[in-house]
This record gives structure tokens, sequence and C-alpha cells, in this order.
């Protein structure tokens, strides 16, 4: 907004969720994530009726929609809908930053309690980017680049106060998601690589400089992965298919199939990531109709599961 290149930006913002997650850990993480969330629920509970009083309320809306009856869609709109659904559903139901932190909690309550109010709080939350979305296509239906609607919106159609908070809002929304994948990847290497095949018998301080090391490397990546991916969708997109193809299968057989085990959940991920990339490679990235790259993959990381473990067990059989 301030009309910087975009890799200072990016520079800027990676390098504060990296020192204060690399200092902090999961401690510092949990504490500024409840801030944040309480920063964001404020701050969009004032921003999305200011927004609309601009863009003539709903009225203004449905003057302003296409005639696609999609718009209008709670299921499906454009790209987005059940695609998404199968894209997203299954890479936040075994996301490792989110279990991690699951596993960190103080008791079983506690995950309860914790996991339901962020199922609610995010179903509500669902509805504000989509609707700050129509909002900023009633005010600036001929923006160029529409990932910038949102701080278009924030910038020049709001009183300063206002748009300044929802700016606050929108950086706090982006860190909170980066710090869960940095302890992902910086107690996946550290505890589950490091100590757990390359050095046992490494003391704590040893995994703490580990995990501190992978964070920094994690958001050093991540930074230049920002700078140099054209599209916010397309990185996105890209993670939780891997993240979905790769992982969900593995932990629901192990967690429901009786027998199944390493040879199951390796078959899973080498089927469905092979399947994915060759359909994502063979169709440009748009799947078969309704059926993504994302979602062929899953299916394909079954059918391999399953085909191994129906061979195991007919060979524990003989």
């Amino acid at each position: 907004m301030l009309g910087l290149p975009k890799y200072v930006g990016c520079l800027l913002g990676g390098i504060v969720m990296t020192v204060y997650f690399t200092a902090g850990g999961l401690l510092t993480s949990a504490w500024v994530n409840a801030l944040q969330l309480v920063l964001e629920l404020s701050v969009y509970a004032l921003l999305v009726p200011v927004a609309l009083s601009r863009a003539g309320g709903w009225a203004g809306l449905a003057a302003a929609a296409p005639p696609n009856p999609e718009y209008w869609s709670f299921w499906k709109g454009g790209a987005s809908g059940i695609a998404y659904l199968a894209l997203l559903a299954p890479a936040f139901v075994i996301s490792p930053g989110l279990l991690q932190k699951v596993y960190g909690a103080r008791d079983d309550r506690t995950v309860r309690i914790g996991v339901a109010a962020n199922a609610a709080l995010l179903l509500l939350f669902a509805f504000v980017p989509v609707t700050l979305g129509m909002v900023a296509r009633v005010l600036h239906p001929d923006l160029a680049n529409h990932e910038l609607a949102l701080p278009t919106l924030l910038v020049r159609d709001l009183p300063p106060v206002v748009g300044a908070l929802g700016l606050a809002a929108v950086f706090s929304t982006e860190v909170n998601t980066a710090d869960a994948i940095l302890f992902m990847l910086s107690t996946s290497l550290s505890q589950d690589l490091y100590r757990g095949y390359l050095k046992p018998q490494a003391t704590d301080d040893e995994v703490l400089r580990v995990a501190r090391l992978a964070a920094v490397a994690g958001g050093t990546l991540g930074v230049l992965l920002a700078i140099v991916s054209p599209s916010v969708i397309g990185a996105l997109s890209i993670f939780y298919t891997v993240l979905g193809v790769c992982l969900f299968v593995p932990m629901m057989a192990g967690l429901y199939v009786r027998r199944a085990g390493t040879p199951e959940a390796m078959a899973a991920i080498f089927g469905g990531v092979a399947v994915m990339l060759a359909v994502h490679l063979a169709t440009g990235g748009r799947g078969f109709g309704i059926a993504s790259p994302a979602l062929v993959g899953l299916i394909a990381s079954v059918l391999a599961c399953t085909i191994v473990l129906a061979l195991r067990r007919r060979e524990a059989a003989l």
C-alpha cells in the first residue's frame, strides 16, 4: 500500500514472524495467536458493517452482482466450492501444525473446548472475507490485481483508523498461519528426524537448537517462495494439495484400520502424490470436472493403501 516492491513486504513480514517464533516457540505462538484472535474478531465486527454501508448495503451488492446464479450459491462459485472442500478439509484434519498444538494442550478437556471453539469461530469468520470481496467488487470493478482487493478497500474506502486496524488484522491473520507452519517444520525436523533417527541421545538443548535453526531456515525459504510465487491462491493450493494427499489417508488408516502399517502408509503417500502430479500436469491443474487433482490424488491414495493392505493380509493368511 506504500508503493514499495513486493519483496520488501515479504521480507518485513517474514522477519517479524520468524524472529518472534524462533525466540518463543509454542508458548509465544499460543499467546500471540490468542491476541490475534481477539484483534481479528473485534476489528472485523467493526469493519464489515462500515464496508457494507460504503457499498450501499446488501442492495448495493445485489445490484452489482453478475447474472451468474453461482455468485450467491453457498456450495459453489466458479472454482470454489466442493473442489476447495476436497482440497482443504483433509489438510485441516491432519495438519501437523494443528495436531502438534493439540498434543501440547494441558488435558483432554482443553482439547475438546479449544477445537470446538476454533471450528465455530472459523465458520463465522468464513463469511467475512467473502463479504469484503463482494464489497470491493462493487467499489472497484476494474481492479487489475484481484489479490489486492482487501488492501485496496481498507486503504481507499474506509476511515483511516478503521482501515489501519483492518490492515493490522490482515497481517495478524497471515502471521497466525505462518507460525503454525514454522511450528510444524521445526518440531518435525528436530523431534521426529533429528532425535528420532539421526541422534536419539540428543539433549533437550541440542533439540531446541535444531528446532530454532529449522525455524530460521523455514522462514527464509518461505519468504523466498512468497517473493517468486505469482499468486497467494496458487501457493496455498500447492501446499494444501501436497499436505492432504500425503498425510490424510496414512493418518486415518493408522487410527482406524487394524493392521495398517508402514507399507500401507508409504503406498498411500507415493501412489497419491504420483497420481495427483500426473493429473495436474495432464490437465493443466484443472482436473476432470469436479474431480480436481487433489481429489483424484486422494482417491488414488485410498486405493493404493487398500491394495497393499489386502496383499499383506493375504500373505499373512498363507
